[in-house]
């Protein structure tokens, strides 16, 4: 009677210790102060409770969050791959609600973990999945002795109090969404059932709702998203590239003839009118030309009137008058051709404006042949705007792009533009680099900056985001050494 009694009260004082350690667990998950100190204390600290030689928690869309006896998982290790297929092939199973705890072993798993359990595992394990607002995942406990049902019910509730605080603090713990679908990956066997899982885990809402709750609730994710948010932002691409002030509808004089440049007679960017002279051209030659065809002509004249006399006596000299008469009409030809040159040696302006050109001393005494460009008239208010843009600043412009001019003379007045076109093919610059030329013209109701003003041309694209404005440039340079 003595000993019933004794085995009774051992009974009650082993329960009460065990509450008492329950308690203890449960306020100290309560007063944890982060995620991390409830995972410690799920994995460590239970041992306080009952006994075991190894602990793993386990969240879905994280994997394993804490192991026993390690300060932080390493989620490449055998052991941590290993153990989240042996965790996901447990948590896959459709499960009622009233179900709190899982003994299994190395028989209820695939061949595939199956063979791996002494490798990694005691004996016996067992499961406790929690579901606390649809936040799913469990915990895994093994040790070498078979767990008894009082073991089982004491950890299925210790494991219900500690979720609620779990659940508290879940949002302050990153959730590392694509880690799991990492994990996932590496572990991957190729069947169409490990297919299948993979694409649940990528495609796992509630992963997704882990993560969107961490970003708006936590000081971290709210800095992941306000960079996010910065590197998204959209920003006007833009190029610079060296231009000036050009006519926009310049008269362009031309050499009429091959000849000297005997003198120019406007200085440059002199304003002139319409016929005013503007240059001429050496007339020696000329004279010289046009004394030659007067004097033909007067000899062709002569022939055909002495032919003329003789054909009234003489029927022979009759068939000669066509003839005559055709050299005599070529020979007036070439004295008006050369009378017209001799007028076109002086030539005027076609119309108001200012004559561009470059310093008249080099003109004088050289040679230009016909349709040579020698100088321009254009209106000085009449511009637009001239660029060369490198290869590497050539990007996709939308039709009519602002085309804004900053001169050198006036750097805080920018003259803006639309732009009109871009060549098609780079053209050879005196550098030695290659540069597509560019043309954009100015407000017609605006008047513009004097012609060859210089400065730089801004060109805006389309709206890129940030992170591509930043990165554009260097990404090319890395491509040319890459070559991708």
């Amino acid at each position: 009677m003595i000993e019933s009694e004794n085995g009774q009260n051992e009974e009650l004082s082993g329960g009460l210790t065990s509450l008492a350690c329950l308690l203890h667990l449960a306020r100290r998950s309560r007063e944890a102060e982060s995620a991390a100190q409830l995972g410690f204390i799920a994995v460590n600290e239970t041992r306080d409770l009952v006994t075991y030689r190894q602990a793993a928690l386990w969240q879905d869309g994280r994997g394993a969050v804490s192991l026993s006896g390690v300060v932080a998982p390493e989620a490449n290790s055998p052991y941590v791959l290993w153990l989240e297929r042996v965790i996901c092939n447990l948590a896959s199973a459709e499960l009622s609600p009233s179900i709190t705890a899982i003994p299994f072993s190395a028989a209820d798993l695939p061949s595939e973990e199956a063979d791996e359990w002494a490798e990694w595992l005691p004996n016996y394990a067992l499961w406790l999945p929690f579901n606390v607002k649809d936040q799913k995942g469990g915990w895994l406990l093994a040790r070498e002795e078979p767990w008894s049902n009082a073991e089982t019910a004491l950890l299925a509730e210790w494991c219900a109090l500690w979720a609620q605080s779990w659940a508290l603090h879940h949002a302050e713990a990153s959730p590392h969404t694509w880690r799991r679908a990492w994990i996932s990956i590496r572990a991957w066997r190729p069947s169409r059932a490990s297919f299948s899982k993979l694409l649940g885990q990528l495609h796992n809402r509630d992963s997704w709702r882990v993560f969107g709750h961490w970003l708006w609730r936590t000081r971290r994710g709210h800095i992941t998203l306000a960079a996010v948010v910065i590197l998204l932002f959209p920003v006007r691409l833009s190029v610079l590239a060296p231009g000036q002030l050009v006519p926009a509808n310049p008269a362009v004089i031309r050499s009429p003839l091959d000849g000297i440049v005997d003198q120019i007679l406007v200085q440059p960017n002199q304003q002139v009118k319409a016929g005013t002279p503007l240059l001429e051209f050496d007339r020696i030659s000329l004279a010289s030309r046009l004394g030659v065809a007067q004097q033909a002509l007067a000899t062709a004249e002569a022939e055909y009137r002495q032919f003329a006399q003789q054909a009234v006596t003489e029927a022979k000299s009759k068939g000669q008058m066509g003839v005559l008469q055709g050299r005599v009409e070529e020979k007036r030809a070439d004295v008006a051709y050369v009378e017209a040159l001799h007028q076109r040696a002086t030539m005027t302006a076609p119309r108001d404006g200012i004559a561009l050109l470059d310093d008249p001393s080099e003109w004088v005494g050289r040679p230009v042949a016909t349709g040579e460009r020698i100088m321009v008239v254009a209106d000085e208010h009449d511009a637009e705007i001239e660029a060369w843009l490198s290869p590497g600043d050539l990007i996709d412009f939308p039709e009519q792009a602002e085309a804004t001019i900053f001169l050198n003379t006036q750097p805080l007045s920018p003259v803006g533009g639309k732009l009109r076109y871009i060549a098609h093919e780079a053209i050879l610059q005196p550098d030695g680099g290659y540069a597509y030329r560019l043309r954009a013209r100015l407000p017609a109701d605006e008047k513009a900056p004097r012609v060859g003003l210089k400065g730089s041309v801004k060109v805006n694209g389309h709206f890129v985001p940030l992170v591509y404005w930043v990165l554009r440039k260097p990404l090319a340079v890395a491509r040319g050494f890459v070559g991708f």
